[in-house]
This record gives C-alpha cells, sequence and structure tokens, in this order.
C-alpha cells in the first residue's frame, strides 16, 4: 500500500486570479496548464511578472533580453487564454524581500482585486531536500504572501491611493514541496506545454539538447496526476488568509 498522501482537489469556485511570479516563464514551468483550464471556464487571470527576465540568457545583453522576453511572455499568456500581462520592472536576479517589494504587489492587488492569487513556490527547495530554489522566487512568493494581507489594510501604504481590497480568499504557491492540493490539467496539458514552447529564445539559451520542455511536465504533470488520480495535475501549496 502506498504511504504517499493523496492530493486534494483545489476549489474552483472563484472568478478573478491574479498570478505574481518573479519571471518570465515561471508560471509556464508547471502552472499555464491549470490557467488553460481555468479561463476555458470563463475565468478571468491576471499576470504580473515582477522583473522581466533580463538577466535570463547568458548570451544576450540585458536590454535586448528584456524586450526579447516579455514579447514572449506576453505570447506565451496568449496560449493559454491569458489577454492581461503586467511586468513591474523590478531588477532581474537581485530581487529582496522587504518593505519595497511588498509595497508594489499590494498595489497590483489593490488594481485588480482577485478573489485567488497564484505565486510561486518560495520554499528554500524544490523536493523538500536539496534541490535549491532560488533567490527571486523566494523573495517573490513570500512577498506576495504577505502583500495579500497588506492590499487589505487601509492603513498600510494608504499613499498609493488605491481602495483597499480584503477578499482574495487564498494563494496558492505553485509547485511547492509542501503542496498538498492540486488541479486535474490532463484536458489543457497540451496547451500548457504549447506555453512554455512559447519561451523559444530562452528555451534556446539553456544550450542545444539541455532541456526538453515535454519530458519535462510530463514528468511533473504524471506524478502530481498519480496523487490526485487523473493522467495529469498541477500541484499548489494553499494558504487560506487570515488579514489579521
Amino acid at each position: 500500500m502506498s504511504d504517499i498522501e493523496p492530493y486534494e482537489s483545489l476549489s474552483e469556485d472563484w472568478q478573478r486570479a491574479l498570478a505574481v511570479v518573479a519571471h518570465p516563464d515561471d508560471l509556464e514551468f508547471g502552472s499555464a496548464a491549470a490557467v488553460a483550464r481555468w479561463t476555458a471556464q470563463g475565468k478571468h487571470v491576471v499576470y504580473c511578472l515582477v522583473t522581466s527576465g533580463e538577466a535570463g540568457i547568458d548570451g544576450l545583453a540585458p536590454d535586448e533580453t528584456k524586450v526579447l522576453r516579455e514579447a514572449e511572455q506576453r505570447a506565451s499568456a496568449g496560449v493559454v487564454g491569458v489577454s492581461e500581462v503586467e511586468f513591474l520592472g523590478l531588477p532581474d536576479g537581485i530581487l529582496e524581500y522587504g518593505v519595497a517589494l511588498r509595497r508594489e504587489i499590494t498595489a497590483v492587488v489593490r488594481r485588480h482585486r482577485p478573489d485567488i492569487v497564484i505565486t510561486n513556490n518560495f520554499r528554500d527547495t524544490w523536493d523538500g531536500a536539496d534541490a535549491l530554489n532560488q533567490a527571486d522566487h523566494i523573495a517573490t512568493g513570500r512577498a506576495t504572501l504577505d502583500a495579500v494581507r497588506d492590499a487589505g489594510n487601509r492603513w498600510i501604504f494608504p499613499e498609493q491611493g488605491l481602495e483597499p481590497w480584503n477578499k482574495v480568499r487564498q494563494v496558492w504557491a505553485a509547485g511547492s514541496p509542501n503542496g498538498r492540493h492540486a488541479v486535474d490539467i490532463t484536458g489543457t496539458f497540451d496547451r500548457g506545454l504549447e506555453s512554455l514552447e512559447a519561451h523559444e529564445a530562452y528555451l534556446r539559451g539553456l544550450g542545444e539538447g539541455a532541456f526538453d520542455p515535454e519530458e519535462f511536465l510530463e514528468g511533473i504533470g504524471r506524478g502530481a496526476g498519480t496523487r490526485l488520480g487523473t493522467r495529469y495535475a498541477a500541484p499548489f501549496e494553499v494558504f487560506t488568509i487570515n488579514l489579521f
């Protein structure tokens, strides 16, 4: 008998989601197929990229990379039914958790007024052991979790001139090793793969033969699917929001 804990299904009784991640391609490494499922249900999803990923291609200068990666992210989002893509323009590779980052993300939450906020894994590792996470992911995820609470308190960052928003139900961290929930992406797996493949220049920059997008996504999707009882699934760690 297996001792692997089954996943619980994510709630889908919501209408608006905001995804806040550090870099172009972060959502495509596992979550884009879930977004495709939700937009097909008529839900509205907005992407917010904290950086433009300008430090992400070794052989290309940051100014050129920025333009290229923003264009690839918009095309990638379009594949899964997302038309609103916002870039905050903070520096790639050197994000710091703190008040400044919380302030930026709080404004985004207040503007878009989502029911659900999605972010990237912000645990120290990807596997709960020794596969280290990246510093920008950790800073962004932690700041997003705090910014959701900040957004609901009118006395935090009042200089923004934005109405508080305290109706975010949950924050979902994609790919967390502490995840206990998942969503079935069997029907939208191919769109998720196409969305990742839209990051053509970034993937090419990884080196010839260094990375197979389909193999990578299948590995994640099948493992999570086994725990959810489906062919493919996308896993998330769920945080229910308590404002005080």
